[in-house]
């Protein structure tokens, strides 16, 4: 059994926590937020998401207030053509789509956790190195030893700028608006139990909408480009008549959507290159940390959902000495498939048309190959 402290408290954190206590090592969780709130609005897992978290034993959990789409649809953004259907609730993946408040993901992942594994208004400091393990340095000057140190800290990451040095994100040049609708507001759009992509005349240019809680609600995504960027945070306030504007050539359909929307909250896509390494001694990083990605792909929480599953396999029988060798075996079942994905979303033409989607959907991390 290892000892095993996650800095940071999100979906990847709290997969990896469980996934690792279910292979039997003794899990801490730091999270800086003194409580999670409701903030942010959508998770889409997808089946190779809820396939991993089934394994969790939290399946049915988020089946009660997930959303389940009947379809992956692409639609052109002028005329409404649709270009791609996919199905999404047959047997095709052994796993559905579902579409979830990101609040209720993380209640049904914390309500899998032993007593006093999450530490709340725990804000990390640093990471430091031992002969045979690693240091949380904690902001107030306290510290904490363990076998093996997790940075699922987000994008921007202290673990991963003490491991690598900093390297700021690259602004996209695109920034994101999310909204939420009462689906009784929308009764006469079609399609409204799918998850639709409206294409733009160019990759500036999407909105995507989808349900949410049990189909009561509506989700919509869109993207502006915009030069200038300097704020932080993603529950910052957007103007809905300026967003308006901007798809005001797009489908009568969409127009609607938009115009159900009374408020938008909005933030700046951020990504990075593939990282060429995780880890370093007995300190890895997850998720967001080691692979952010823009969400044109729908698979920023899913990868980190994976990395959670796939880390604690390549840890199952791991000692102290042997950590640094478990996660070599981790990063090489991970890194090709992040790195894919990244490419993949930045590049924004997946799904676009029929094209094959199993080699995203089908995989199943509990079943990953692991090579030393």
């Amino acid at each position: 059994m290892l000892t095993i402290g996650i800095c940071g408290g999100g979906v990847g954190g709290l997969t990896a926590a469980l996934a690792l206590i279910k292979s039997g090592h003794k899990v801490e969780i730091f999270e800086r937020s003194k409580h999670f709130g409701r903030i942010g609005a959508d998770i889409n897992l997808t089946p190779n998401a809820v396939h991993a978290l089934d394994g969790l034993g939290i399946g049915n959990t988020l089946r009660q207030t997930a959303a389940k789409p009947e379809y992956r649809i692409s639609r052109t953004w002028d005329t409404g053509e649709e270009t791609s259907r996919l199905e999404m609730q047959g047997d095709r993946y052994d796993a559905p789509q579902l579409t979830i408040h990101r609040a209720d993901l993380v209640s049904a992942l914390c309500g899998a956790l032993p007593d006093g594994a999450l530490h709340f208004g725990a804000s990390i400091a640093g990471v430091e190195h031992l002969e045979d393990g690693a240091r949380i340095l904690f902001e107030g000057c306290r510290s904490k030893d363990f076998d093996l140190v997790i940075g699922a800290d987000g994008i921007h990451s202290v673990v991963r700028n003490t491991l690598f040095g900093k390297d700021d994100p690259k602004f996209t040049g695109l920034v994101s608006y999310r909204a939420v609708f009462a689906r009784e507001k929308a009764k006469d759009i079609p399609n409204l139990d799918s998850f639709t992509k409206w294409w733009g005349p160019n990759s500036d240019l999407q909105l995507v909408v989808f349900p949410l809680l049990r189909g009561d609600e509506v989700f919509v995504f869109a993207t502006t480009p915009q030069e200038n960027w300097s704020e932080e945070g993603w529950t910052l306030p957007g103007d809905i008549e300026k967003l308006r504007d901007t798809y005001a050539d797009f489908h009568p359909e969409v127009l609607e959507l938009l115009n159900c929307c009374t408020e938008v909250t909005c933030s700046a896509l951020h990504v990075r290159e593939p990282m060429e390494a995780w880890s370093k001694g007995n300190i890895t990083i997850l998720g967001d940390a080691a692979h952010p990605m823009v969400p044109f792909m729908a698979q920023g929480a899913t990868m980190a959902i994976e990395d959670g599953v796939v880390l604690s396999l390549a840890l199952a029988n791991a000692t102290t000495k042997t950590v640094p060798a478990a996660l070599d075996v981790y990063e090489g079942a991970r890194r090709d498939r992040t790195a894919r994905v990244q490419r993949g979303s930045l590049a924004n033409n997946w799904l676009k048309r029929p094209e094959n989607a199993d080699w995203v959907y089908a995989y199943k991390a509990w079943d990953a190959l692991l090579s030393v």
